[in-house]
């Protein structure tokens, strides 16, 4: 047996324990050694069951991802043939499930005869997460032993089962307590007392009942309604019901036809780029992944409004004792009840138990006076976005907080070097740039000033991670990578309503590309006097960058969005609907009366093509400036705090999926259009193009 797993004989019991770390992957190598593992115990006539094992900590995390679309990946014994070996032993075979068993994993325990977990032990088939479908016969054997509808919830939501609640279901046959393999052993020695053999899923019968047609014809409707631009769903779907209808071996060709085209589209790999970008975010060249740390015990917030009150609920949800401050009792118990108001509603829905509430809550230490909060390890400053109030707020900072604290802002477009400038320690100041709701949104810019100490730097990445976070590294420029980008996007929106579009024309076009939702219902959301302001100091500062000043005219009657009630929509409040508005249409027309402008029919694809191109464009500034590391760290950006869709991998991935030349002769022909100069097209996307090369590798 290879190193990749150990082979052992107990009491007539062989046992193959897999040794593939971190996650015991299915890769080649661990499908080989499993194979022979297999072979050996069913030739040896001392042997009378066999028990297949991983660690505590996984059975198996299912296939080697990085195989995919390599030779490894249909390197012999595949997946599939090792079910059929498993299929022809004349042994009973016991998979011992501790820790994790997922995809490929689940797909070789449901290839064992019995299962045995421990209690907390994590069943399931999440492919879908990957834009796949389980391809080796977990479409097909999972609902003959869990009920069809449960099956279909497990594998088109990729959520996973406890041991306890996989014995409820027949996932598993047994629960063990204490020792996993002692427990498995002690199983397996049962069985052949019992005089037990085989017990092939293969041979069972799908777990439905009633009108096996009605049945998928309502799962069909139910999942087409949360599946946008995701084929796998579907796909499960109909696995599912070939599981229901036709023989195993018919059911599962049918699988792996279908697997096989998933696994080479774009939806899928796009998919799977966005799963290797997360793990790429922590990688900073200049900053080992040895590098020290600071410990963070406590936490101050500065700023107890919507965004401060997020924050703070991040560290009380990671254990972290927090203090918040605000200037005025008033606003800090405004904060708290709005804190206590959203836990109270996760705790209603049942996501959240009342006594983690309390706990949590307990951790909120609320408090008006600066110097309260003076022993945080980490302060995060959460006030108006301008420049003179946060540098006051940090002249402040470095006069109270204790040394070695770090001093982090959380500007979303402001210069975290000219913040860090006015205190005695820049090197202990970053930007931590959270995204509203602060504590829904998973990503998290961390912005490194030029003094920013190294060990700061590596400590809130962590700390990132700690708060459940995607915390992605970018320079300090104006905006940094997210709010930079999105500025032209919003650009563009208004420009498309000058010559012709309605907003709701826009919102949907970008909303039907995939979208969460449009740019101008976005802006209503998170506040159009925010942008309005980020307008006006654009004027003073950078009065050659253009806009269109219908935005400007929709602030002026005090239509802010959804807070007011009425932006580029109109809302019926508490309704957050948006309804479009022929007072906004009024604005609108008057403005292209006013400049002249001709107005003219716009497709939606002109529409995704100016609104995407914007962003890929000034991503690839951002990438040739030194503002991002790398084009995957844009994409998680988007992906993560943008409601850009994961199926198409994020705007440079996507770009890459069209094709840069195409990109670039868009952006050149929009360049002879309306506004055509805010159309320059990036040196680098330009350098890419004529070299056939991809932002992405």
């Amino acid at each position: 047996m290879s190193a990749a797993a150990a082979y052992s004989v107990r009491d007539g019991i062989a046992v193959i324990t897999m040794n593939n770390p971190p996650v015991n992957s299915m890769s080649a190598a661990n499908r080989a050694v499993v194979g022979d593992g297999l072979r050996k115990a069913e030739a040896d006539s001392a042997v009378k069951a066999i028990v297949l094992i991983g660690s505590e900590k996984a059975f198996s995390g299912g296939a080697e991802i990085r195989e995919f679309n390599t030779e490894k990946a249909r390197q012999s014994p595949v997946l599939p043939e090792l079910n059929d070996l498993q299929d022809a032993l004349k042994k009973p075979l016991v998979a011992a499930i501790g820790g994790f068993a997922l995809g490929g994993g689940l797909e070789l325990a449901l290839g064992c005869h019995y299962r045995v977990a421990m209690p907390k032990a994590q069943l399931g088939l999440p492919e879908v997460k990957l834009g796949l479908l389980p391809g080796s016969g977990g479409t097909q054997r999972l609902p003959r032993v869990v009920p069809m509808a449960e099956a279909l919830r497990m594998m088109t939501t990729g959520s996973t089962v406890s041991g306890d609640k996989a014995k409820q279901l027949g996932l598993v046959d047994e629960v063990v307590q204490g020792s996993l393999l002692e427990g498995a052993i002690a199983f397996a020695k049962k069985l052949v007392a019992e005089g037990k053999g085989p017990k092939r899923i293969r041979d069972l019968p799908a777990k439905i009942e009633g009108d096996v047609k009605a049945f998928f014809e309502a799962a069909r409707a139910e999942v087409k309604k949360t599946s946008r631009g995701y084929p796998a769903p579907l796909e499960i779907v109909a696995c599912c019901e070939a599981a229901a209808t036709l023989p195993f071996d018919e059911g599962r060709k049918f699988e792996r036809a279908r697997f096989m085209h998933l696994v080479e589209g774009v939806e899928s790999k796009a998919m799977r780029h966005m799963f290797f970008a997360e793990r790429q975010t922590a990688k900073i060249p200049d900053v080992p992944e040895d590098t020290p740390t600071r410990e963070i015990r406590g936490a101050a917030v500065i700023g107890a409004g919507t965004m401060g009150g997020g924050i703070a609920m991040n560290f009380a949800n990671a254990g972290i004792p927090v203090t918040i401050m605000d200037v005025t009792q008033e606003a800090v118990d405004r904060g708290v009840a709005k804190i206590r108001a959203n836990y109270a509603s996760t705790v209603s829905k049942g996501r959240l138990k009342q006594e983690e509430m309390d706990k949590r809550m307990a951790l909120i230490r609320p408090v008006t006076d600066l110097a309260a909060g003076k022993d945080a390890d980490i302060v995060i400053e959460a006030v108006f976005e301008r420049m003179d109030v946060k540098q006051d707020m940090f002249r402040k900072l470095d006069a109270v907080m204790k040394p070695g604290a770090i001093l982090a802002t959380n500007t979303s477009t402001l210069d975290v070097d000219a913040i860090a400038a006015v205190t005695k320690r820049p090197q202990d100041v970053i930007g931590t740039h959270f995204f509203s709701p602060a504590n829904v949104m998973r990503l998290l810019e961390v912005v490194r000033g030029k003094a920013t100490a190294k060990d700061v730097l590596a400590t809130t990445m962590k700390l990132g991670k700690t708060l459940r976070k995607v915390p992605v590294v970018s320079g300090v420029c104006d905006g940094f990578i997210g709010n930079r980008m999105v500025e032209k996007y919003g650009q563009q929106s208004l420009f498309l309503l000058d010559e012709g579009c309605s907003p709701a024309q826009v919102d949907a076009a970008a909303y039907k590309w995939g979208m969460a939702m449009g740019p101008l219902a976005m802006g209503d959301m998170a506040g159009l006097d925010i942008g309005w302001e980020i307008r006006k100091r654009r004027y003073v500062e950078r009065p050659n960058f253009v806009y269109s000043r219908i935005g400007d005219k929709v602030c002026e009657l005090g239509r802010y969005g959804q807070k007011t009630g009425k932006g580029w929509y109109k809302y019926n409040l508490p309704d957050r609907k948006p309804i479009p508005d022929p007072e906004v249409d009024a604005i609108i027309e008057q403005y292209r009366k006013d400049n002249g402008i001709k107005v003219r029919q716009i497709s939606d694809e002109e529409i995704v093509e100016r609104l995407i191109y914007a962003l890929v464009n000034e991503a690839a500034y951002i990438l040739e400036e030194g503002i991002a590391l790398r084009a995957s760290d844009i994409d998680m950006v988007y992906l993560t705090g943008y409601g850009f869709p994961p199926y198409r991998g994020g705007p440079m991935f996507y770009a890459d999926t069209v094709g840069l030349p195409k990109v670039l002769a868009a952006i050149e022909k929009f360049s002879q259009g309306y506004m055509g100069e805010v159309w320059k097209p990036a040196p680098l996307l330009v350098k890419l193009a004529k070299e056939g090369r991809k932002f992405n590798g």
